[in-house]
């Protein structure tokens, strides 16, 4: 280490004035004698400067190999929880069709949709930018345009906001579940239905939410849940799907305009969403009931009563009509023996 040197700096006198003849200095003390000190150089400038020497980098090479171990380390914290193969036509998105785009597929987190953490997202986030950030493409040689890294940093303005983000969960139609045909429902009606219920329950303002039983409900749990899914409560609204409003500067009529279009457009997709949640909910109801009626047959007709049900069954095929009409004769032969009452069925009528 070179010697110390010794810099000598008088106080100013006493009678120090400044340039327009004011005192405005006074002395009221003298510099401290000089101390020989070890100074070692630190920090990352000095660290990056000792990797460049020591490896024989430039600038450039250096920091695209440390972006590329940057990317290498988030990937391996990651431990799969928040990758996912990326799809080419999402790689050439247009940052201004930003609106059109799934912000979950761009961030990696397909997969968990409504239910990723804040946590998730903000990992998620942080890996798409060391990924694709353009300084780091450049770095590398890379000419691509900086399109998806602007459609990357959107879905995270709009995810990380719990604003924004209700708003587009609720139009997130990759997150629906379908409910399930009249087939699928007859093989498996509980299995088949229960996730159609387990995913609108994300929308409810009213918790917690019955789901969708099973043939050991009560009465009372099935009665529950069909009161609440009749009435339900839900949160869900449509602004997503808003026309974009002209600025402050443009026209003030136009914008009124504009406004109440997209009132009057999310007030009947709201209505449209209740209805449909309804039909299905009667839907259920309606099939739950035959299922109810079928069980009060099957619990009191005897051995005679039940061959000559299943011969009829299997004559009336697959054909819904004379299948309800073999039970509605059934039922009415019940009836008349005193084996059923007529107000406890409720499909399989006469």
């Amino acid at each position: 280490m070179a010697a110390a040197t010794v810099a000598t700096v008088p106080l100013a006198t006493a009678d120090f004035k400044s340039d327009d003849g004011t005192p405005n200095f006074r002395s009221l003390g003298r510099l401290s004698a000089a101390v020989n000190r070890k100074i070692e150089p630190f920090g990352a400038a000095f660290l990056a400067h000792a990797r460049r020497k020591r490896h024989g980098r430039t600038f450039s090479e250096d920091d695209r190999i440390q972006a590329l171990a940057r990317v290498k380390k988030t990937e391996d914290d990651d431990g799969g929880e928040i990758s996912e193969p990326e799809d080419a036509l999402m790689l050439q998105r247009e940052a201004k069709d930003w609106k059109g785009q799934d912000h979950y597929a761009v961030l990696g987190l397909s997969k968990y949709r409504y239910k990723a953490t804040d946590d998730q997202i903000k990992k998620a986030h942080r890996k798409k930018v060391l990924r694709h950030h353009p300084d780091k493409k450049a770095a590398a040689g890379q000419v691509d345009s900086d399109s998806f890294f602007k459609c990357i940093q959107r879905a995270h303005e709009i995810l990380s906001d719990p604003v924004r983000r209700r708003q587009f969960d609720s139009v997130d139609e990759a997150a629906d579940v379908e409910p399930p045909s009249k087939k699928e429902a007859q093989k498996a009606f509980f299995k088949k239905w229960r996730p159609f219920f387990e995913s609108e329950a994300r929308f409810s303002n009213r918790t917690p939410v019955p789901l969708l039983g099973d043939e050991n409900s009560t009465k009372e749990e099935v009665e529950q849940f069909y009161d609440f899914w009749y009435e339900f409560d839900s949160w869900r609204s449509f602004e997503y799907l808003d026309e974009d409003v002209p600025d402050d500067n443009a026209d003030r009529d136009h914008k009124r305009h504009i406004e109440k279009k997209n009132r009057n457009a999310r007030a009947k997709r709201k209505t449209e969403d209740t209805k449909r949640l309804r039909h299905d909910a009667a839907t259920v109801q309606q099939v739950d009931a035959v299922l109810d009626d079928v069980d009060k047959v099957l619990g009191v007709v005897d051995a005679d009563g039940l061959a000559k049900l299943v011969d009829e069954l299997k004559i009336a095929g697959s054909d819904s009509d004379k299948v309800k009409a073999v039970f509605v004769a059934t039922v009415t032969d019940l009836t008349a023996a005193g084996k059923v009452k007529e107000a406890d069925v409720k499909v399989f009528k006469s």
